[in-house]
């Protein structure tokens, strides 16, 4: 979709490849067909045996797929590793004598600027990012995080890609395991939200399916009135609470129970999980290249 830069030679987007053909990688491709980021002829995704993934993959989306992801990195401009973290050493192995000029972008959770730097063999630019599946709706909340071979151009272009697929902020690389703990899993805390609420509602004689449409409803106006409004959610939940009144007595049960602690925990521990599975992930890497 981009071209190159002809007075400082960087290449921008034209073709993007993703090593790895998983949940995160379908998500981002749907988003990014779905905006008119790319055309399905420049979206190449390379999976090592999985025919009848890769066969899903085009029939669903009519881009082009290959078990050759050394020809996918002579044609793409940018790459997304999107193997699963466990498979990084396996995904680059192959493919280090050919990167030159290309944008390395992972969204494999844990590992590392440096991991991936000791694997490819070479300093090049690479940019961290964790999106979360609502790529695939265009509506990801991401963070990225850009090494230091990154130049200001490729940063700017790789912000123009997941904002084509939602909202992108650039962080700190030791950010990332916090971002993984809050917006990386944050969709499954909102799904594990509204899968009580439609429990609730069918319990006070509701039609579940009424009761999903209201749920859903009521999320979505929340959220608008939060993103549209200059006051902060303790001051709209205020307005909403009057004395002695329903949303009173609903929110004085949250509390007996202790519902923000639960998620402020929630998310602290998500957050150390991230961090865990980051050194065991290394540790695993050190390992195996001893062996």
């Amino acid at each position: 979709m981009f071209s190159k830069d002809k007075k400082r030679g960087e290449l921008t987007m034209s073709k993007i490849g993703f090593i790895g053909a998983g949940s995160m990688a379908e998500a981002m491709i749907a988003g990014l067909l779905k905006g008119k980021v790319y055309k399905p002829e420049e979206v190449i995704v390379a999976n090592r045996s999985n025919s009848s993934r890769l066969e899903q993959l085009t029939k669903m989306y009519g881009i082009k797929t290959t078990h050759h992801k050394e020809s996918l990195v002579k044609e793409a401009s940018i790459i997304v590793l999107a193997m699963k973290p466990k498979d990084v050493q396996a995904g680059i192995d192959g493919i280090q004598g050919l990167i030159e000029n290309q944008l390395i972008v992972s969204v494999l959770a844990g590992i590392s600027f440096e991991t991936i730097t000791n694997i490819l063999g070479k300093q090049t630019a690479i940019v961290r990012a964790m999106p979360n599946t609502s790529a695939a709706i265009g509506k990801s909340a991401t963070a990225i995080a850009a090494s230091k071979d990154v130049t200001r151009n490729q940063i700017e272009n790789c912000k123009s890609l997941f904002e084509a697929i939602g909202i992108c902020k650039l962080v700190e690389e030791e950010q990332l395991d916090a971002v993984t703990g809050l917006s990386g899993s944050g969709p499954a805390y909102i799904y594990y939200l509204v899968e009580a609420m439609e429990k609730a509602a069918v319990e006070v004689g509701l039609d579940s399916e009424v009761a999903r449409e209201l749920i859903v409803q009521t999320l979505v106006g929340a959220s608008e009135m939060i993103a549209q409004s200059d006051k902060h959610p303790s001051q709209l939940r205020k307005e909403v609470t009057s004395p002695n009144g329903t949303t009173e007595a609903g929110i004085t049960i949250l509390q007996e129970r202790g519902f923000e602690e639960s998620l402020v925990s929630c998310i602290k521990r998500a957050t150390e999980r991230a961090t865990e599975l980051k050194i065991m992930f290394e540790d695993e890497l050190i390992t195996t290249d001893k062996k």
